[in-house]
């Protein structure tokens, strides 16, 4: 069976504490003058260090534009997916399907967290258009590529671009795979990933670097302490697997599908 220790069903006040007062923290530096001053200052240096190439250099424009296409989330979530269920790298084989869920579990909490905090942040006035919309002499990959733009949603703008979701969801998904990491060498996989696909907003200009390293830090933050330093995770685990077990034990039938790390306990 999967291991029942992967997730605690008990609270850990003092890590809950932290990953609460951490987020608050971060969005009080954020709501402060000096911090948000200084948090201008860097995203615009950083808006103009990745996305100026792109009217000079053809092949930096082609590489962003491809990355930042709605088509290409889905191939980074299969990447992602594929670490998570891969059996015997971060997890073992046994403890995939319990992590599996217990993933789900937690960004779902997080789903709902950034739905509630949206709303706050639209209320409070927080919200702004992201730098390719009030920057000027920004490049416009949708100026470049209209026909990808209307097919395939190249994003490249926002009107509401705080706090970055899509960060949020590679943040949540680094810090839950640290957790469990057995070697530097797996964490550095696991962050360069999350660091690389978190690029193409940031060189499209569709997201300032505050709304994640603001916006999104936070939310996956309060995500992680709620959901794993609570009995939360590992509630939601054990409901899953009971729900699951009899679709699964037709997949175990399956042949290549039977082989997944996710699908046997073996």
């Amino acid at each position: 069976m999967n291991n029942p220790g992967l997730f605690q069903a008990r609270w850990n006040l003092g890590r809950l504490a932290v990953c609460n007062l951490l987020p608050l923290a971060l969005l009080g530096f954020w709501l402060w003058p000096t911090g948000q001053m200084l948090c201008v200052m860097f995203d615009e240096w950083l808006f103009h260090l990745l996305n100026s190439p792109l009217a000079t250099h053809p092949t930096w424009l082609h590489i962003w534009a491809v990355a930042s296409l709605r088509p290409f989330d889905a191939v980074v979530g299969v990447i992602l997916l594929s670490l998570l269920i891969r059996g015997d790298w971060v997890f073992k084989a046994s403890d995939v399907r319990r992590a599996f869920f217990g993933f789900v579990s937690i960004l779902v909490l997080m789903l709902v967290i950034r739905v509630l905090f949206s709303k706050f942040a639209a209320f409070m006035g927080w919200q702004h258009q992201s730098p390719s919309m009030v920057i000027d002499g920004a490049v416009h990959m949708s100026e470049y590529f209209p026909g990808l733009e209307r097919t395939w949603e190249l994003k490249d703008r926002s009107s509401q671009s705080f706090p970055g979701d899509h960060a949020s969801v590679l943040l949540i998904w680094a810090m839950f795979m640290g957790l469990f990491s057995r070697s530097l060498g797996q964490c550095v996989v696991v962050w360069g990933l999350a660091l690389l696909f978190m690029m193409p907003r940031l060189v499209a200009g569709a997201h300032w670097g505050q709304d994640d390293y603001i916006g999104g830090v936070l939310l996956a933050i309060w995500a992680l302490g709620w959901g794993y330093y609570t009995p939360y995770a590992a509630k939601a685990s054990d409901l899953l697997l009971r729900l699951t077990a009899p679709l699964f034990n037709l997949l175990e039938r399956m042949p290549l599908v039977s082989r997944l790390s996710v699908v046997r306990l073996r």
